[in-house]
């Protein structure tokens, strides 16, 4: 193999099995850095680019998005990272640098906004480039394979709760603990908020609660819906379901937010009155940007935040894939170099 081709593996076609793939990435650019893969997390978003379930993929990439790695080469322009440094990329790998999103760093938000996997080659593989804005430091406190996930399930919670104003007087209620939501607890905990976890699985409740759920609430249960009318600040959706959004409505106090980070398969459908009558919301958030995810992972380090992961080895992708389709990982998986 050339000594500039990167080699991983790729996907052909819509829903093809993933086969070694080799590419030649050209010349570095003056504002990117290389980045020897060492770990890379399976995220429900790889199956859907895999199977191109939303019209953008283009074939043949090779997917993933969860990445930490040790840079090995840097741009003649790059000056915030070094030649042997940890790293982290998420969901972006670029953006026109300046757009008024751009400027106010709100890069997520540019139009022009680069994924990491969609148009380009992406994590499953031996080294990956990007932007060196979107090559964020990992903390030493925290290992590779517990903060792959952070990188775009951890952002993913961490942002909406951040950028909406949780803080230690909040009640926040996470709907969903799985990939998703089983850091959204500990998130929640972290910015000092009284939490409760909603689930359709009674036997996660002991978990719930160790993660940093005060509450646990049976989803199956619509009577204990009801009692928690006018409950919430924040409800957080992670789950990608329908569920009864009404009843999830009505779950907030005034002035509070529901916010859907899970894409359920159907409109959602909620009636206009309890939203005037309490100056009640509904918003959605996609990951976050370079800064948050700085933050983010500041703050899971200092309050030892992590995810639960099961390690795979990177040749065993396919069988990763197949087994995070069924959720049977808990509760995120990570391909291993």
């Amino acid at each position: 193999m050339p000594a500039n081709e990167i080699s991983g593996l790729a996907a052909h076609a819509a829903g093809a099995q993933l086969v070694p793939y080799r590419y030649d990435p050209g010349e570095l650019k003056v504002n990117e850095v290389e980045i020897k893969i060492s770990h890379c997390g399976v995220c429900h978003s790889d199956i859907h680019l895999i199977d191109n379930d939303w019209g953008i993929s283009k074939f043949p990439f090779i997917p993933g998005h969860e990445i930490v790695g040790t840079v090995t080469a840097v741009g003649s322009q790059v000056r915030d990272l070094t030649v042997g440094q940890r790293v982290g990329v998420g969901w972006q790998a670029d953006s026109c640098g300046i757009c008024e999103w751009c400027r106010q760093g709100e890069e997520q938000l540019c139009a022009l906004s680069q994924p990491t996997c969609v148009g380009r080659n992406g994590g499953y593989a031996d080294s990956v480039r990007v932007n060196s804005r979107f090559a964020i430091p990992v903390p030493e406190a925290l290992e590779s394979e517990n903060v792959a996930p952070l990188l775009c399930g951890g952002i993913t919670v961490y942002s909406p709760m951040r950028n909406l104003g949780v803080r230690p007087s909040s009640r926040v209620g996470v709907i969903g603990i799985g990939g998703l939501g089983h850091l959204g607890l500990q998130f929640a905990k972290a910015f000092g908020a009284e939490v409760t976890a909603f689930s359709t699985s009674t036997d996660k409740e002991a978990e719930s609660k160790d993660l940093g759920a005060d509450h646990f609430v049976n989803t199956r249960d619509n009577g204990s819906l009801k009692k928690l009318a006018g409950s919430f600040d924040l409800l957080l959706s992670t789950v990608g379901a329908d569920q009864d959004w009404q009843a999830i409505v009505n779950g907030l106090r005034p002035k509070g937010t529901l916010c859907v980070v899970g894409v359920p398969p159907s409109a959602i459908s909620i009636q206009a009155f309890p939203l005037i009558a309490g100056q009640r919301s509904i918003t959605g958030s996609n990951t976050g940007s370079p800064h948050d995810l700085f933050e983010m992972l500041d703050v899971a380090a200092r309050h030892g935040i992590k995810a639960i992961t099961e390690r795979f080895p990177m040749d065993k992708a396919n069988e990763v894939l197949v087994k995070v389709k069924k959720n049977q990982v808990r509760y995120r998986a990570v391909l291993t170099n």
